[in-house]
């Protein structure tokens, strides 16, 4: 009988916000602060509940505040506690900045209705340009942009954003086809993008553009989801999408909101799950075009002085303990939901929310006492509770949400109900940078095994990470993308698939091992970014004055990929091979098994086993293959092989034999009952099924056989030529027989057959 855990039973039915300590002993000491912090989440949700009518009910204020076309004229609403007066002008009223004047209401909350015209018609009517002009205490008068923008557009002539008042007639909003939500994939496969780079020429690629030629893509080659980053409006493209000036607006340089859903609703009927890069974690200084110093004082939504700004990022730090503020965002977050049908969210910079110091000058050892305490910012931590809150409700089954913590606070990803903040994911950001520090410092035979296997592996047991190789992070101008940094210049030279380089060679294989370790072992999901599932080159660099304001870098070349003569398209098959083997044997999902069976570091061995029965082995070698390489196991059985970098269809040099059943020895081996003896050429991996276990091959042996026709003797000696594995009820991700020469195949299955 197995012992009662005390500890366990003495926290598990806890309702205070302690109940994650239950999994995490080491949590115990930090009960009071998580009992504070979950007390102040009740606090905040219950005054909600008594002053607003609930969550729901407040997250919907986008209906209120901005400009709405109400029966007879278009009602507009702000909060700008520190006006002295507001007033709105534009298009409607040759651009006057006294005559349609705003009444101020409780709370700093400012209104006016602007009547329809005599005849009728709207007064502002769709598509005509309206600014606001709040006058202070001290008498400046500020031209600003309606905080609460659903839609602006840079004016030619100033270079500023104006907002534009978006209220197409029935027949010019698009229609709605598939469901609002798709329902989750067991297995969150991300493609990380960004619309505006979406094109293969030196423009701003359109909501269009990327609907029609980049999702068929992303579909194609297995993905279960996309990441739409930079949607929020920023008025500096060269930021990334990172200084967002105007929240409730999308990015006008893609095109108009009715190209955004029609992206999104494709998407939906593709099967993808569409996640939002949102940004709350800070905002742009940029007071001419955002909500900087809306009202004339810098603590309107962010806090005062020096807390209230970023030294790092230059831009504005939000006051999370401010109930409009509050307001404010989880309404965004529901407006993106609701009007464009987002699923769910990748929240960007959650490090910097949670702690006071944001993370700067910061190394974290994973000290607990680093996770607690007074420079812990609690009012953020509230409001992630209160956002993951409202994501579950308004799309309990696909509305996903992933931190972007580089902290590694524990209880992030724990259920609010349990006293964490709710998230589903967090990002593995140790992971590239380790793949970069080994490619920028180490040289290949100095790779230390261990250190891998532990980089990929040390993350919280009880947390979901989403794991990847590169990001859009490593690709950023100073860095470059990963294939860049294994092949560098060779990349303009030596891609053909006629030519023959050391240095290519040695890229394409390393490039196709570090994707699947990262995508076996790193997480529970993963993620590439676009474009970096061929290899692409160099790096990624936005129009700015040092670069000529030049579009060459902030582009894909998915001509690239496309031209079968360049191995560019090596690349990308093994991207789909990767994520076909996924499909079909389950292995980078939440609660599935998981054991690294060995990390040698003189060999530069990795095996491990994941999921669905697959044994993954990694020969990082530069030079040495191993023949009957013994490699302990879980399930005894028979294997056969699944996907293997060094096929020829992938740009390998086929020294591994496809149609090999390899059977199991009883012999224990590294911790495991049972071994396999495989061949491992260097710098290549392979993954394994054990499509038959022991106990299901005895359980077929006591069945009776059904009565079998004799075959024709020629017949059965051409069958038993090459040996070929019992027939499995999964397709796996094989190649294909054709890409490897039959003579080749028998020879080769003898030689291994007789090892």
């Amino acid at each position: 009988m197995a012992e009662k855990d005390v500890h366990f039973d003495a926290w598990k039915d806890k309702k205070d916000g302690t109940q994650v300590i239950a999994a995490d002993r080491y949590l115990e000491p930090y009960a009071d602060s998580l009992r504070y912090r979950f007390t102040k989440y009740n606090e905040i949700k219950n005054a909600i509940e008594e002053s607003e009518g609930g969550l729901d009910k407040f997250a919907q204020s986008y209906k209120s505040f901005g400009l709405h076309a109400v029966e007879g004229g278009v009602e507009y609403r702000e909060w700008a506690p520190g006006a002295q007066s507001v007033a709105i002008f534009g298009d409607f009223n040759g651009w006057n900045r006294h005559s349609h004047q705003l009444t101020r209401g409780e709370f700093g909350i400012w209104t006016t209705t602007i009547p329809d015209n005599e005849d009728g018609s709207p007064a502002v009517p769709h598509g005509s340009k309206v600014k606001v002009c709040v006058v202070t205490p001290g008498g400046m008068h500020l031209d600003r942009n309606p905080a609460w923008a659903t839609y602006l557009i840079q004016n030619p002539s100033t270079f500023l954003f104006d907002t534009v008042f978006w209220n197409p007639p029935e027949e010019h909003k698009y229609q709605w086809k598939h469901q609002k939500h798709p329902p989750a994939p067991e297995c969150m496969r991300i493609y990380e993008c960004h619309v505006g780079m979406g094109s293969g020429d030196p423009k701003v690629g359109t909501y269009d553009e990327f609907t029609d030629n980049i999702l068929p893509r992303i579909q194609d080659l297995g993905f279960t989801a996309i990441q739409i980053m930079a949607i929020m409006e920023h008025a500096y493209y060269g930021s990334f999408g990172y200084h967002v000036t105007n929240f409730f607006a999308i990015s006008s340089r893609s095109g108009d909101p009715e190209g955004l859903k029609r992206l999104i609703d494709t998407a939906h009927g593709m099967g993808l799950v569409v996640l939002m890069d949102v940004v709350h974690s800070h905002a742009s200084s940029n007071s001419m075009d955002g909500i900087n110093q809306f009202d004339g004082t810098d603590h309107q939504y962010f806090h005062e002085g020096e807390r209230g700004r970023h030294s790092l990022w230059d831009s504005r730090l939000f006051n999370y303990g401010h109930w409009e503020v509050i307001r404010f965002l989880l309404s965004n977050l529901r407006w993106y939901m609701e009007e464009y049908h987002f699923d769910g969210f990748r929240f960007d910079g959650v490090t910097s929310m949670l702690y006071k110091h944001h993370g700067i000058q910061v190394q974290f050892s994973g000290d607990y006492r680093e996770y607690f305490g007074l420079h812990v910012d609690v009012d953020a931590c509230v409001y992630l509770m209160l956002a993951n809150d409202l994501v579950r409700q308004l799309n309990p089954d696909s509305g996903i949400t992933i931190a972007e913590d580089v902290s590694g606070m524990p209880t992030v990803c724990r259920p609010v109900e349990e006293g964490g903040l709710g998230f589903d994911y967090r990002l593995g950001m140790s992971v590239p940078d380790k793949w970069i520090e080994l490619l920028s410092k180490e040289k290949d035979e100095a790779w230390n095994m261990g250190n891998i296997a532990f980089t990929l592996t040390n993350r919280r047991w009880n947390e979901a990470t989403i794991g990847y190789a590169e990001s859009h992070d490593q690709a950023l101008v100073g860095d470059k993308t990963l294939a860049f940094w294994l092949m560098d210049a060779a990349m303009y030279t030596s891609m053909g698939l006629d030519q023959q380089s050391p240095v290519v060679e040695r890229g394409i294989a390393l490039h196709k091992m570090i994707r699947l370790i990262s995508y076996g072992l790193a997480g529970e999901g993963y993620l590439t970014f676009m474009g970096n599932e061929f290899g692409h080159p160099e790096w990624v660099d936005f129009p700015r004055a040092g670069n000529g304001f030049s579009y060459e870098k902030a582009r894909r070349r998915w001509d690239l990929a496309d031209n079968q003569s360049l191995r560019y398209s090596h690349l990308l098959l093994w991207e789909k091979l990767m994520h076909e083997l996924e499909t079909n044997h389950f292995f980078c999902r939440k609660a599935v098994h998981q054991y690294v069976v060995l990390a040698h570091d003189n060999d530069k061995v990795i095996a491990f086993e994941k999921g669905d029965r697959l044994l993954f082995v990694f020969n990082f070698h530069p030079s040495q293959s191993f023949t009957d390489y013994r490699i302990g196991t879980h399930w005894g059985g028979k294997y056969r092989l699944v996907l293997d970098s060094d096929g020829s269809n992938v740009g390998g040099q086929g020294r591994v034999h496809w149609h090999v059943v390899h059977q199991t020895s009883n012999s224990p081996w590294q911790s495991r009952s049972h071994s396999l003896q495989l061949y491992l050429p260097s710098r290549t991996c392979q993954v394994y099924y054990c499509f038959e276990l022991e106990s299901e091959a005895e359980e077929a042996a006591r069945k009776p056989a059904p009565a079998a026709k004799a075959a024709p003797a020629a017949e059965t000696v051409a069958e038993n030529d090459v040996a070929k594995p019992a027939p499995s009820a999964k397709t796996a991700a094989d190649p294909t027989d054709a890409t490897v020469p039959e003579a080749t195949v028998k020879a080769d299955v003898s030689e291994e057959a007789t090892a």
